[in-house]
């Protein structure tokens, strides 16, 4: 099912479109040397087996893996008879290319330089990280992006009903169609894998089908129905209710079932200051931290890291005094009670200010003892509304403690 022109290539659209470097490489006959940076399973080697079968160039695959230094440069010399002889361009693709060594890598700058082949190097690692830079700085640089669902979707149509894949004689039911998809995970090599094995056991292709073929449950999950509000609903209670066996169940159910897990991770920070909050502040560094991690690494490692701040926020102490402090806040402003900010707290540096009266009364906290002295900072009308109110759960119990102080201090409260 590989595409044989660049028109027939799913996904990727920012890559293909006119005049884009893919592009002047196939309509043209200069060489070029390109790396190819994506995830797995995203059209890396696609798209160097199109532009060999394009372009009428000879293409010879290396690999990475197992070629060395000798290996390399045999590749190059024939590259070179062929262009010298033949005037036929050769494309050497280089599969893996950051698992080659420097020496390995340094044998190829002389063929990129000397422009005696058309190399393609495809890394899935960070090429400023794992190619030496005389190599990358002669060449373009190309970000694949992860296919997304209907780029899967279209791959699998296109293999049920194609000539060189099912051609017809297979049907794809709908909901196995959708489990392929989510077990693919963006990877079109692995949707394709899984409808080889499905077809093996039945021309009638359904999620039972697929379950037994793949040896994998199917997870009931529709991310834009039901399942997705129940289980979500069902995370988020059982962190607040400190069950970490029950929220990690539901993680993993959201994980396997092909969730965003951006979306997890956002829920995991939402709920670390809605339901932890000052009782353990770690939590939302916990769960930024997996936020940010779940960003870099993606999955399936990225769920190693949001099961960590699950567990954290489900043993943390809960206080709901942060969520419940900015709501009243919040109510007061919408209902209007406002007030005039203090004249010793208004911004004092403008012209005329001071004419105004602005800050002139204003006392310095770090100018007296323990950096805290007594005077209003709340509107007058506001001056007796108590929105946080801590409780003494975890971390936040000295906290309420020096909240009582200070609140006593500034306002003369008794309570």
């Amino acid at each position: 099912m590989r595409p044989r022109t660049l028109d027939e290539v799913i996904g990727q659209r920012h890559l293909l479109g006119p005049g884009t470097p893919l592009r002047r490489l196939v309509e043209s006959e200069a060489p070029m040397s390109l790396f190819l940076w994506g995830p797995p399973g995203t059209g890396k080697t696609t798209l160097a087996y199109v532009v060999s079968n394009v372009t009428k160039r000879r293409f010879v695959e290396v690999s990475a893996v197992s070629a060395g230094v000798k290996d390399v440069r045999t590749a190059i010399e024939n590259a070179r008879r062929e262009l010298g002889m033949t005037g036929r361009q050769t494309v050497l693709f280089v599969d893996e290319v950051h698992r080659f060594n420097k020496a390995q890598q340094d044998a190829l700058l002389p063929a990129v330089e000397n422009r005696w082949v058309t190399f393609i190097g495809a890394t899935t690692e960070n090429p400023f990280f794992s190619v030496i830079s005389p190599l990358l700085s002669r060449s373009l640089l190309l970000t694949l992006e992860s296919l997304t669902e209907d780029d899967i979707g279209a791959v699998l149509d296109r293999a049920v009903t194609g000539e060189r894949g099912l051609d017809g004689k297979a049907t794809l039911h709908p909901e196995a169609r959708e489990q392929l998809v989510r077990l693919a995970g963006g990877d079109a090599r692995r949707s394709l894998t899984y409808l080889e094995a499905a077809a093996l056991l039945a021309d009638d292709i359904t999620i039972e089908v697929v379950e037994k073929a793949v040896d994998k449950a199917a997870v009931r999950y529709d991310r834009q129905g039901d399942q997705h509000y129940d289980v979500i609903s069902a995370f988020i209670k059982s962190m607040r209710g400190s069950d970490a066996d029950a929220a990690l169940h539901y993680l993993a159910r959201m994980v396997e079932a092909g969730e965003d897990p951006r979306f997890i991770a956002r829920r995991i920070v939402i709920f670390a200051s809605e339901d932890v909050g000052m009782a353990d502040p770690t939590a939302l560094q916990v769960a930024v931290a997996a936020a940010q991690a779940v960003e870099f690494i993606g999955l399936p490692e990225g769920r190693i890291n949001l099961a960590q701040a699950v567990i954290h926020c489900a043993l943390a102490p809960k206080s709901n005094a942060v969520v419940k402090a900015i709501g009243a806040a919040s109510a007061d402003v919408r209902a209007g009670n406002i007030g005039q900010v203090p004249a010793h707290l208004r911004d004092a540096h403008y012209p005329g200010a001071k004419k105004l009266g602005h800050g002139e009364t204003y006392r310095y906290p770090h100018d007296f003892d323990h950096g805290v002295v007594r005077q209003d900072y709340a509107p007058e009308e506001l001056r007796d509304r108590r929105y946080y109110q801590p409780t003494t759960h975890g971390a936040e119990a000295p906290v309420a403690e020096r909240w009582a102080k200070l609140r006593a201090f500034l306002r003369g409260d008794p309570r």
